[in-house]
């Protein structure tokens, strides 16, 4: 399995992601986690960056997104604690099965 983490640096919130994917990629062999660094609204525009942090898997977002617009922005996630800028660990580890 692929997992793609698209950022950019203007948000920290990518961070908090990566920490948590790096979690599960020390129990999943499987996974191959893999950055991708967004650093201008035309290659947000190419990649169909909806804000950072995005997981994709196996090229697919993990959590939809395509009605955020796209662009270099914080992304917002609805997790069971409320609004956060990455998405909680039970989500990640749902969205890869």
């Amino acid at each position: 399995m692929n997992i793609t983490l698209q950022y950019f640096d203007g948000c920290p919130n990518w961070s908090v992601a990566e920490e948590r994917l790096r979690l599960l990629v020390a129990e999943r062999p499987d996974i191959d986690l893999r950055y991708q660094l967004i650093d201008s609204v035309e290659e947000a525009e190419r990649a169909g960056f909806h804000g950072s942090p995005t997981i994709l898997i196996d090229g697919v977002d993990a959590f939809g997104g395509s009605a955020a617009p796209v662009g270099l922005a914080c992304r917002r996630y609805m997790t069971d604690d409320g609004p956060a800028g990455a998405p909680s660990m039970a989500q990640i580890r749902d969205a890869i099965g």
